[in-house]
């Protein structure tokens, strides 16, 4: 049988942080030997908000591809690419544009939510507006088949089930309807308390972070605004660290949870516990980036990803220009 295909990815917009590893990165690192395995760099897409500030995208493009590698991620069974430099997924996005409306769009809740965080409500540019669109071409154009997300893009996953639902009522059955696939934890809270753990908010671990760093984030983060004093009776289902703890640290959670509502255990002492935690996590994920950034490596393995991914592209718009009856003629090269 032929194996079923992941396709996920990250914009490179700066590094990746803990959020986007208990979102989507364990599973990836997890699923990457059951499926045939896709990770799209999507630099077109960071061009939705930072048109303006193109300048730091080939750091970016390297950064992101590092912390997927330095995660587990194995170039030998995942292709990692990058998205401007796969035509055909440009092609499919013009395609699919026709499928969908502006309406519908413009009622996505992350698009009305991400619009809110950048300012984008009254001065919205077209590639903004569209990006789901663009998403549904990068998950498609390889035809997957399931989709690890964390729960903020669950909406755009939905537009990608859409249009190939769309497509295929229209021309015939070409694509398959994707799944997506959360994690444990879709949604990490920041160090400062706010629903998500976000780069724009400046509110985050960062997988590249040094102990040092880690331990001073940790320290300063929020915890339950209630409790003055360290023997105080908590309130672990409103604190930030205790949110991490049950993200990280299944196996003391109920422990922590039951102490910190007895006052037994002060938030000082519980930060400091999170620290060894997150630091246990992350050494492994430290040697592997400094190995991966000595070999010199990376930008060989996002050129063999990207051939492969060039590769499926041709496939499937093959599929698609006949569906479509656009297949007129055949040029070489």
């Amino acid at each position: 049988m032929k194996m079923k295909r992941i396709l996920t990815g990250d914009r490179p917009t700066g590094p990746l942080h803990l959020g986007h590893y208990v979102g989507s990165l364990q599973n990836r690192v997890k699923l990457q030997h059951e499926y045939d395995t896709y990770i799209i760099v999507a630099d077109i897409q960071t061009l939705s908000t930072n048109f303006d500030n193109p300048e730091n995208l080939s750091m970016d493009v390297r950064r992101v591809t590092l912390d997927n590698l330095a995660v587990g991620l194995d170039p030998d069974v995942a292709r990692i690419f990058v998205q401007s430099m796969v035509p055909q997924i440009a092609e499919l996005t013009v395609i699919f544009s026709m499928l969908i409306t502006v309406n519908r769009l413009k009622h996505n809740p992350t698009i009305k939510t991400e619009a809110g965080q950048y300012g984008f409500e009254e001065n919205m540019t077209y590639g903004f507006l569209g990006y789901p669109v663009s998403q549904a071409a990068d998950i498609l154009f390889c035809r997957a088949d399931l989709v690890p997300v964390g729960d903020d893009q669950l909406p755009v996953v939905e537009v990608s089930r859409f249009i190939a639902r769309r497509f295929n009522e229209l021309y015939g059955e070409v694509f398959t309807e994707p799944r997506s696939l959360c994690g444990n934890t879709p949604r990490l809270v920041g160090l400062d308390g706010r629903a998500k753990m976000s780069k724009s908010l400046k509110n985050c671990i960062y997988l590249s972070d040094s102990p040092d760093e880690v331990r001073s984030k940790v320290m300063s983060a929020v915890t339950d605004p209630a409790r003055i004093h360290k023997d105080d009776p908590g309130h672990p289902e409103v604190c930030t660290i205790f949110s991490y703890h049950k993200a990280f640290n299944g196996d003391e959670v109920q422990n922590i949870a039951e102490r910190c509502r007895a006052g037994t255990v002060g938030c000082v002492a519980c930060k400091k516990r999170m620290v060894e935690v997150i630091n246990a996590l992350l050494d492994p994920v430290r040697e592997r980036r400094a190995l991966f950034d000595r070999s010199g490596m990376v930008e060989e393995i996002l050129m063999e990803g990207t051939r492969h991914a060039r590769d499926e592209g041709r496939k499937t718009m093959e599929k698609v220009r006949e569906a479509v009856h656009m297949d007129y003629f055949r040029l070489d090269g």
